[in-house]
């Protein structure tokens, strides 16, 4: 089945929705090499609306689960990346809380810039596999996510 051009562009702009939520991970490599910053203004309109409007992530989800993920209507190639997307960020929220709790209060040790380091290079690994993927209109298949996203779907 071929993708359409616009089903593919959406496909590849719904995954700025987990880079938006990677970014902070990547403080330490910002500092290291500033040129990486770049790769943070696709996320930009993101950030906006999730900073500008009230509980903005939060409406951002439930707008996207229930207008896009349950809609029959809309074509599965955006369900399945839609749903992929918010399960990647759901991920990284919740490894975000876990950094605030556990690994933040050690300080800026080599150990703790390791780590988000990492987090932060695995997620624009992903976003960049999922770009390629959306491009050539097949579904990113991520171990285990993808399993998931199609027993949901």
């Amino acid at each position: 089945m071929i993708i359409p051009l616009w089903q593919k562009a959406i496909g590849i702009l719904i995954y700025m929705l987990p880079w938006s939520h990677a970014l902070p991970f990547g403080k330490y490599l910002f500092i290291d090499f500033p040129f990486i910053q770049w790769l943070a203004i696709p996320a930009l309109p993101i950030i906006m609306i999730i900073r500008g409007i009230p509980f903005g992530n939060l409406l951002l989800f439930f707008v996207l689960f229930l207008a896009v993920i349950r809609n029959p209507k809309i074509p599965y190639f955006l369900r399945f990346n839609t749903l992929q997307a918010l399960l990647i960020d759901i991920a990284l929220v919740l490894i975000n809380y876990a950094f605030q709790i556990i690994i933040e209060p050690l300080g800026e040790v080599l150990f703790v810039r390791t780590l988000f380091s990492t987090v932060f290079i695995a997620i624009l690994t992903v976003v960049i596999f999922a770009f390629s993927e959306c491009l050539q209109g097949k579904e990113p298949d991520l171990p285990g996510v993808s399993e998931a996203v199609r027993m949901q779907l």
